[in-house]
């Protein structure tokens, strides 16, 4: 079922343009991951989608009764409501009873006598029914939860950013509706809620369009991938991998047109500067024909950039830290961490939200103080570092002016200089882009601003916190280029599986408490040893089981207790002894009467002679019994 379709969208700002006859089908059930590089409109196209913002032409239909929920990159919040009051905040019809109920309630407390309120209850519980929602609070708390928000109660003005953001991400989820749009769902989130919201998406019943540049997320959730490129939207059946695929594919029938185009091109460019004059029909519509390949867009091949740069030279010693302490207040952050950084190392530090990964690299570069321990710092080494905010951005400076103050040019690893702009170029800023004010880029734009200008200063040492948060994938394969290139060390916080992945040879995994673990390799290889030590324990732990239970039935096999047979045998042992005891007593009677009787006296001796036998043997029975029914007792 089709629930959503574009035809011939187009949208511009003022000389850019965002959108050009762009169509797109939404079908049930798909699950669409929207990529592009920042700034070229895809925040836009989910707004156009969503019903909130304006086109200059073109259609959108809808199918009846469709409800859309939308997670925007920044969200506005009421800081006096409660984290359940921020997420039932929605206007979709579910929220609404909700909140009609909430506030019938309160009324009816106040009014208990009240019949028009009676009534009007009557009327929301059964739409409440209806709409199968008296389920969502716990499942706002479930989600809240997995998301890392356990207070439910605490003021949304006194929570994070980031915390705000994973608010906003489980109203959206929450809410029941036939497309979920998310803009940027990961960023702030640590790796296993990411896996956790993996999870969740691939379960869920609806359709998804979403942008993000997690290039895990988008293979593991989504099933086609749409691409924003200068105004052209093109669709991938598939997932990310399967649209790098497909991609190569149409670039390279692309680019075949395109040398058939040019060749074309050349010929009648030739046929025209003979001087033929258009006579006649058939002349005319090669003047025509001439006229509209001159004026055609033709295909622009991405340029392979080599950003190659040179670096201070870096010494033996960059950084060594040695049983380095940090607390704040009764909460320890680091605790006892010992570490040598190598001037070729790539250092990826990962673990949950709030642990104190951004604090160790403050702590490093010597923004933060350290409580103990000792940090020494070569002589040649000039730290970069990337932070997680926009800081110092003069929004009315030129974004080639922002980059200029950091230098003007920058040398090669061959010793060639590459100037401002053209380094500009190669981090995705074209020539309009390197003079519009700060204050008229994208988040991401800023973000990738802020990335060239550390860049620029030529540092031998990186440190980047969050470098992947609201960089475009395009930026991302740049950025990952530069460090492969790099010649000096590189720490990096990052929630980006990818990423890490492919630029990491150590992990620093915050355990919590202060334990900070490191391990050789990259993300996926920390991953894998965590799964096999875990693997191992669990065997231990099934080992342990086992012995346990074998020693508890050892000890339950060994316990003494009569045989079936020696119960019976141990309750009548006494009546047996009793009456062979008094056939004993017969059989005397009888030989005092029978002393002149020889054969009978004979015949009643012998018989005598085998009951005190039978008695004796009895006899010993009866003590054993009694000794082990004594046992059974006591033990």
């Amino acid at each position: 079922m089709n629930l959503i379709t574009l035809e011939n969208i187009n949208k511009s700002y003022g000389e850019k343009i965002l959108l050009k006859d762009v169509s797109l089908g939404i079908n049930e059930g798909e699950k669409i991951g929207l990529i592009g590089i920042n700034g070229t409109g895809k925040s836009t196209l989910l707004k156009i989608i969503y019903g909130i913002e304006n086109y200059d032409s073109g259609n959108v239909i809808k199918a009846n009764k469709l409800i859309v929920e939308y997670l925007y990159q920044t969200m506005e919040f009421q800081e006096d409501l409660t984290v359940l009051e921020q997420i039932f905040k929605g206007d979709s019809p579910v929220m609404k009873a909700l909140r009609e109920y909430e506030d019938i309630i309160d009324k009816i407390e106040n009014n208990p006598e009240d019949l028009k309120l009676q009534s009007k209850l009557m009327e929301l519980t059964s739409k409440i029914d209806a709409l199968n929602a008296w389920n969502l609070e716990s499942n706002a708390k479930i989600i809240l939860t997995k998301l890392g928000i356990k207070d439910f109660s605490s003021k949304v003005g006194k929570l994070s950013g980031g915390q705000r953001k994973r608010i906003a991400l489980a109203g959206s989820l929450i809410r029941p509706c036939d497309l979920l749009i998310l803009d940027e769902p990961t960023n702030h989130l640590d790796n296993e809620t990411i896996k956790w919201l993996e999870e969740y998406l691939n379960t869920r019943r609806g359709s998804l369009i979403m942008i993000t540049h997690d290039r895990y997320f988008l293979d593991r959730v989504t099933n086609r991938i749409l691409e924003l490129d200068k105004g052209n939207l093109y669709s991938y059946d598939g997932n990310y991998s399967l649209y790098l695929k497909s991609k190569v594919e149409r670039e390279e029938l692309e680019k075949s047109l395109e040398q058939k185009k040019q060749n074309l091109f050349r010929r009648e460019l030739a046929w025209i500067r003979r001087g033929v004059k258009a006579r006649g029909t058939k002349q005319k519509a090669r003047v025509d024909r001439f006229k509209e390949l001159s004026e055609s867009e033709g295909y622009v091949e991405n340029e392979n950039v080599d950003i190659c740069v040179g670096s201070t030279r870096l010494g033996k010693k960059v950084i060594v830290a040695e049983n380095v302490k940090k607390s704040f207040k009764d909460k320890t952050i680091i605790d006892d961490f010992n570490f040598i950084l190598s001037k070729d190392d790539r250092v990826g530090i990962i673990g949950k939200n709030g642990l104190g990964k951004s604090t160790l690299l403050n702590v490093l570069w010597g923004n933060l103080e350290k409580d103990a321990g000792n940090i020494e710092i070569g002589e040649t080494v000039q730290i970069g570092y990337f932070s997680q905010e926009h800081k110092n951005m003069d929004g009315n400076l030129r974004a080639i002016e922002y980059i200029k103050e950091a230098g003007e040019f920058i040398q090669t690893a061959e010793g060639h200089s590459i100037s401002a702009s053209q380094m500009m170029e190669r981090f995705l800023f074209s020539g309009d882009l390197q003079y519009a004010p700060i204050s008229k880029l994208s988040g991401g734009e800023k973000r990738r601003l802020q990335l060239l200008r550390v860049l620029m200063k030529a540092p031998n040492v990186l440190f980047l916190d969050e470098p992947t948060n609201d960089l475009d994938i395009e930026t991302l394969n740049i950025l990952e280029t530069y460090i492969e290139n790099f010649e000096g060390a590189v720490v990096t916080v990052s929630h980006d599986r990818y990423f890490l992945d492919k630029i990491a040879s150590k992990i620093l995994a915050f355990r919590g408490n202060g334990e900070i673990l490191e391990h050789t390799g990259n993300y996926s290889d920390y991953i894998n040893f965590n799964a096999e030590k875990e693997k191992q324990e669990q065997v231990k732990i099934e080992h342990k089981a086992k012995e346990d239970k074998t020693i508890k039935n050892r000890n339950k096999t060994s316990k003494l207790k009569f045989s079936y047979k020696e119960q019976k045998e141990y309750e009548e042992i006494d009546s047996v002894i009793e009456k062979v005891e008094m056939e004993i007593s017969e059989v005397e009677d009888k030989i005092n009467l029978a002393s002149s009787d020889f054969v009978l006296l004979q015949e009643l001796t012998e018989k005598k002679e085998k009951l005190d036998i039978k008695l004796s043997e009895l006899m010993e029975r009866w003590e054993y019994l009694n000794e082990l029914a004594e046992k059974i007792e006591n033990q």
